[in-house]
């Protein structure tokens, strides 16, 4: 067995922990005390085992109804392994999985409702430090804005992505290939035996997606902010270098509670722009831009839409991974992974800070700047980036005057400069039932709009924002339109879709008075995206515009739609991020 981890020269007394609080160190400390020690030992666990040792807690997302999760009850087994082999006592804790695949209306309902889960579990119990265990696209922020502000020396261990889909002796992508081949299937070229068989292939191991979607942007930018270990974020869920850099965290968390190691000594502003610059040079998801600023403002940095906007600017896209891309997480992990990537993102000028302070030992710029690449296309070069520029641009326009994002490497380029009339539907079901109409006349030209489907409308920002092409289009051979919403896009979709329209139509935004056939103009190289009608006409129809009736009435979606944020602000709860007192429990 390794030694333990040694304590650094001005590492904490056993006193100075916060598990001393609960337990002390006589037992004539005080009655609260001998009666968490008397439940420790109703728990089956001896005085030495734990008293004076830093007290872990394990955050655990898995569950039966997540499969993107499936291992981590094994994992944990691991991560247990290192914190004893450190000389910590670990303890394991459920908290909401949060499953993407089905948990409805979205996840992105419940991702602050897991925030706060974490926040208080940590303030509230006596833990030391916590290993944050997660992966699916909404774990991963909810854990991390709870651990920020619960500010106790926190690490985070990802899920992995899955290995690669096989589909008739091709490799698939989970979201991605679905969407492709559920088009096809409406254009009717592929049929009920290709599905089952696409169906069964297409996710067939533990671990979250395998395209750089929403899972993966979100790992690979908590990577990046240095709250993982260097390579964590691209290692495969079942790769047997996940099961030791389980136990290699499990180690680090008790020496990060030795050296008092905190969130907010790591999520600095300088942590922030580098995890956007490390989205954008991976072609990552949308979803990334709400996310990180809700973390950001946990942290205390004020991150804005004009920051990822100005960023995308000077940072090339250089991993050629599924939606935008040709390859999977499997093959970007064997071509050096996130590591690598960085490393080559970081001979780009001021694109990354490599001298601040990660959860692992050392600057950040220690485990990257000689991180070797195993495969030049898989991960480019600035010189032969697939993109000068980073995928996501941000808009504005008297359509979205608090900002509208689009992942234009994701769309046809020729709809980036575009104008046509819309065709309108006043939320997703309205959509399903008349996308087919033909009395519509949708032509390819047409720009579709889908509203009432923000953090309000959505409920929940669902991931409508993909909006289904006609059939009879899809027929002609019709892959891509200009596309609206308030709404949010799974990380795996792609196309022309203007995405977290901001303010949302629900509250009264402009996307809520564009009528059928108006124009609207989008202009990605301009930043624009515009109804054409005058001050005079908008301002009429706004005073026509009535509100709808709340989404609730009661329990968390009523507590959900009165505190939720806009897109912009990063949807989180106005409570939870401001800045303010969360006193730590009576000790006595």
């Amino acid at each position: 067995m390794p030694p333990k981890t040694p304590r650094p020269p001005n590492a904490k007394k056993p006193e100075d922990l916060r598990s001393y609080r609960w337990f002390g160190g006589e037992r004539t400390s005080g009655l609260r005390a001998f009666g968490h020690r008397s439940r420790m030992r109703q728990l089956g666990v001896e005085p030495e085992e734990h008293l004076g040792k830093p007290l872990i807690a394990i955050l655990n997302t898995w569950s039966e109804l997540n499969p993107c999760h499936m291992h981590l009850r094994q994992r944990a087994e691991q991560v247990k392994r290192g914190v004893l082999e450190a000389g910590g006592f670990p303890v394991e804790m459920p908290v909401a999985t949060l499953s993407e695949t089905f948990c409805k209306p979205t996840p992105m309902m419940y991702r602050n409702l897991l925030a706060m889960e974490t926040e208080e579990l940590l303030r509230s119990y006596p833990a030391d430090g916590a290993v944050l265990m997660g992966g699916c696209d909404k774990t991963t922020p909810a854990l991390l804005m709870g651990a920020a502000s619960a500010n106790i020396p926190a690490i985070y261990l990802t899920a992995g992505p899955m290995l690669r889909g096989n589909f008739r002796g091709q490799a698939v992508g989970s979201g991605t290939d679905v969407w492709k081949f559920w088009d096809d299937a409406r254009a009717g070229l592929v049929g009920d035996c290709e599905l089952a068989d696409l169906e069964c292939g297409i996710a067939r191991s533990p671990g979250h997606c395998m395209t750089m979607g929403t899972a993966s942007t979100m790992t690979s930018a908590a990577e990046a902010l240095g709250m993982t270990l260097p390579g964590m974020a691209s290692i495969p869920a079942v790769d047997s270098a996940h099961y030791r850099m389980a136990a290699a965290t499990g180690r680090r968390i008790v020496a990060m509670v030795w050296e008092g190691l905190t969130p907010d000594q790591i999520l600095t502003r300088e942590a922030f722009e580098d995890a956007v610059a490390t989205v954008l040079a991976l072609g990552g998801s949308t979803n990334a831009l709400i996310h990180l600023i809700a973390m950001a403002g946990r942290a205390g940095v004020n991150l804005t839409l004009d920051d990822f906007d100005a960023i995308s600017r000077r940072v090339p896209w250089l991993a050629n991974i599924r939606p935008s891309g040709k390859y999977l997480m499997e093959d970007f992990y064997y071509a050096g992974g996130l590591p690598a990537l960085l490393g080559r993102l970081a001979t780009v000028p001021g694109a990354l800070h490599l001298d601040r302070i990660t959860a692992n030992p050392g600057p950040f710029g220690e485990k990257i700047v000689q991180a070797p690449v195993y495969n030049e296309d898989v991960i480019r070069t600035p010189e032969t980036a697939l993109a000068a520029e980073g995928g996501v641009a941000v808009l504005r326009g008297n359509l979205a005057p608090d900002g509208a994002v689009i992942k234009h490497i994701a769309a046809e380029p020729r709809l980036l400069k575009h104008t046509g009339p819309a065709v309108v539907f006043d939320d997703y079901h309205d959509l399903q039932q008349r996308i087919n109409d033909p009395a519509l006349n949708i032509t390819p030209d047409s720009v579709l709009v889908l509203r009432n489907a923000g953090p309000k409308g959505g409920p929940g920002m669902p991931e409508y924002g993909m909006l289904p092409i006609p059939d009879y289009l899809l027929a002609r051979g019709v892959r891509d339109m200009v596309r609206i919403s308030d709404a949010r896009m799974s990380g795996t979709s792609y196309g022309a879709c203007v995405l977290h329209v901001a303010p949302e139509s629900f509250v009264g935004g402009p996307l809520a008075l564009v009528q059928a056939g108006d124009l609207i103009t989008l202009d990605v190289a301009a930043r624009e995206l515009s109804l054409n009608l005058s001050e005079r006409t908008m301002a009429q129809r706004r005073e026509q515009w009535r509100p709808p009736e709340p989404r609730f009435e009661r329990g968390y979606g009523a507590l959900y739609a009165e505190h939720i944020t806009q897109a912009n602000e990063g949807c989180d709860f106005g409570f939870l991020a401001r800045r303010g007192r969360n006193p730590e429990p009576d000790p006595t």
